[in-house]
């Protein structure tokens, strides 16, 4: 089985294997570890919930007690409050008061109303206006006379001074001419009013805003103590507090109450206003009693509810208030602690299976991401490596990291550069080999084969001078003359690809040279069909050229470029400077096109697509362009036309 099972996991592939062999070590453990963590959460739970209760106990005692108190406060706060709100009740009736003067002031402004009976009309709706139980509203100027007052009208107030002896009315006015336009100030002083019948003294608000056309201080003032009147108010509230309280749960069937320390409930959700000083558990304990006398703390005792079967434990935390003499307790049965515990662990079990499911998922999609992640790599270069065994050297694996796998990404795409410069060494020793070979071949031929040419192009001269155009024979004559030439080029092509001299380097202008060529190019026959355009930079630098050489090859591909145009077209003939290393010739025609299949096979020995061919022109030009250290390349499109680039070096010793 043992045997089985291991040739099952060694016949997987990587990806696979590692997913069984890794999915159990996280998934394993992720199970032991949630049914560990479920049962230590479980007995926490229960050994917890009494301990949480009776915090949520405390709490709602501490609660209930913070409540009574903030009840109790709130009317040490609401005369604090009313006074706010009398306030602004000035502020709004001082606004009022200021805009009717305002718009009679508008009035007499605008000439429908004299001065005297506009400020007479904003008198009479002044003195209409009350402000609370006593207070009204008055106008005096900064000299302190009273232009409006129910009582003093007239007066000059200028020097009064409130119960505590401080000129109140001065600072009124003082302040009122340093106020800022639409603002209103106010002033609270002590005053006792005889007219009232004041016994004693009372805080008095003033709000004031100043109107500088009339030189006007417009003022609204009332009592403060004339707004705290609301007993009603706080009786409401109380009884608010209570319903609050009273509906307040504790668990399910757990209430809070509070009572006096005479035992007297005064909150309570059935008993409330009856006395149970003296009543008793269902073991005859007085824990009533014992809560009054202790004020604070815990007691459990069992009670006994109607509809109960037997007595339940309940527990109660107590505390006193003492500003009322209460104490406020909150109770709760215990069966309802473990209850909840028990929901809990329910709950716990759910949480924990599922999680520990969804955890074991994400770990399995994780795993098979690690997977992936980890075998793709090797994936492509075992593509990559499938390729380069079928010959394809120029297959290069990619580098995306500095891992190991990136580290033997590397080490192969340097071994299959060696492979391949191996390779080249090998083709060019071969090449180097046949060259020889072909060099001895060719010499040999050149001699066998030139001698019977020179022989029958000699006879085939002097028979063509015997006979006239108009002869049968006369045609055969000019064909065996011209075939016999056309072989003795090919010879001679075949010796100058064989024996291509070294070249004889000069400084030659790339430019003229071109020029020479292209003028001579144009005129030959296979060209006159061909527009020939020169585009050539004139600062281009001088380079060491064999110059018979270099117009060879110029000759070679603008020819070849002619007769891919054998209907016509146009020649751009160019020069450039290149990355300021290269001199670039580049030739660019629109004929025909050469296939993709062909163009990989172009430079090559005896290879061509023309009828009456050698196969040797390219080779011998790119044979010379790389004496001269140069590069030459094809870009070809079919239908659209080739370019033909030759880039020859600036500075020749550095390609040396």
């Amino acid at each position: 089985m043992q045997r089985y099972l291991f040739d099952f996991i060694n016949n997987l592939k990587l990806r696979w294997k590692m997913v069984v062999l890794v999915l159990p070590l996280v998934i394993i453990p992720i199970f032991l570890v949630g049914g560990i963590i479920g049962y230590i959460s479980t007995k926490q739970a229960y050994l917890g919930i009494t301990q949480t209760s009776k915090d949520d106990l405390q709490h709602m005692a501490s609660f209930t007690v913070d409540l009574l108190n903030s009840h109790y406060q709130q009317f040490q706060v609401y005369k604090q409050d009313k006074e706010k709100s009398f306030h602004d009740e000035l502020q709004t009736v001082t606004e009022l008061a200021y805009n009717v003067v305002k718009s009679q002031q508008n009035l007499q402004k605008t000439g429908r109303m004299d001065l005297k009976t506009a400020q007479r009309e904003a008198r009479n709706a002044l003195l209409k206006v009350n402000v609370g139980k006593t207070g009204y509203i008055y106008a005096m100027d900064s000299r302190g006379e009273l232009k409006v007052h129910v009582a003093q009208e007239g007066a000059n107030v200028f020097d009064s001074r409130d119960e505590s002896g401080r000129y109140f009315i001065r600072e009124m006015i003082e302040k009122a001419k340093r106020s800022k336009p639409g603002e209103i100030l106010y002033i609270v002083y002590p005053w006792k009013n005889a007219a009232l019948g004041d016994k004693s003294l009372r805080k008095k608000m003033v709000a004031y805003r100043y109107l500088k056309e009339w030189d006007w201080i417009i003022a609204a003032g009332g009592y403060l103590e004339e707004t705290y009147e609301d007993v009603a108010f706080e009786r409401r509230s109380f009884e608010a507090l209570k319903e609050k309280i009273k509906s307040k749960k504790v668990g399910k069937t757990g209430y809070i109450y509070a009572m006096d320390t005479s035992g007297n409930f005064m909150i309570h959700p059935t008993g409330e206003g009856k006395n149970f000083l003296n009543a008793t558990d269902s073991n005859g304990q007085h824990f009533i009693k014992e809560m009054c006398e202790r004020k604070n703390g815990w007691i459990r005792y069992p009670w006994k509810n109607k509809g109960d079967e037997a007595p339940r434990m309940k527990i109660v935390r107590y505390e006193y208030f003492e500003p009322w003499n209460w104490i406020v307790a909150v109770g709760s049965y215990e069966e309802e602690f473990y209850q909840e515990a028990n929901a809990i662990k329910g709950r716990i079990l759910e949480s924990m299976v599922v999680l520990t499911i969804l955890v074991s998922v994400l770990a399995v999609f994780m795993v098979l991401l690690a997977s992936r992640v980890m075998t793709e790599p090797i994936s492509r270069m075992i593509e990559v490596i499938r390729r380069v065994k079928m010959g394809r050297l120029d297959e290069t694996m990619p580098v995306d990291s500095e891992d190991e796998l990136g580290e033997l990404a590397t080490a192969f795409n340097r071994m299959t550069k060696i492979i391949k410069h191996n390779k080249e060494l090998e083709a060019n020793l071969a090449q180097q080999g046949k060259m020889a070979s072909l060099g001895v071949l060719s010499s040999g031929v050149a001699h066998e084969i030139n001698n019977p040419l020179g022989v029958i192009l000699g006879y085939a001269a002097y028979i063509e001078k015997k006979l006239t155009p108009e002869d049968p024979n006369y045609k055969f004559i000019h064909e065996i003359k011209r075939e016999s030439k056309r072989c003795k080029k090919i010879v001679q092509d075949l010796l100058s690809y064989a024996r291509t001299p070294q070249p004889v380097l000069e400084e030659t202008n790339v430019n003229d040279l071109l020029e020479q060529i292209v003028d001579f190019a144009a005129n030959h026959t296979d060209m006159h069909h061909v527009t020939v355009q020169k585009s050539f930079d004139l600062s281009l630098p001088r380079v060491m050229v064999d110059g018979d050489q270099l117009r060879q090859v110029a000759i070679n591909l603008i020819l070849n470029a002619g007769a891919a145009m054998q209907r016509g077209g146009e020649l751009v003939v160019s020069t450039a400077a290149v990355e300021d290393e290269w001199v670039c010739l580049r030739f660019r025609d629109n004929g025909a096109g050469i296939s993709p299949e062909h163009i990989e096979k172009i430079f090559e020995p005896f290879f061509t697509t023309k009828v009456k061919g050698t196969g040797l022109g390219l080779a011998i030009t790119k044979q010379i362009v790389e004496q001269h250290h140069g590069k030459i390349e094809i870009t070809s499109e079919m239908g659209v036309g080739t370019t033909v680039e030759v880039k020859l070096p600036i500075n020749r010793d550095e390609y040396c």
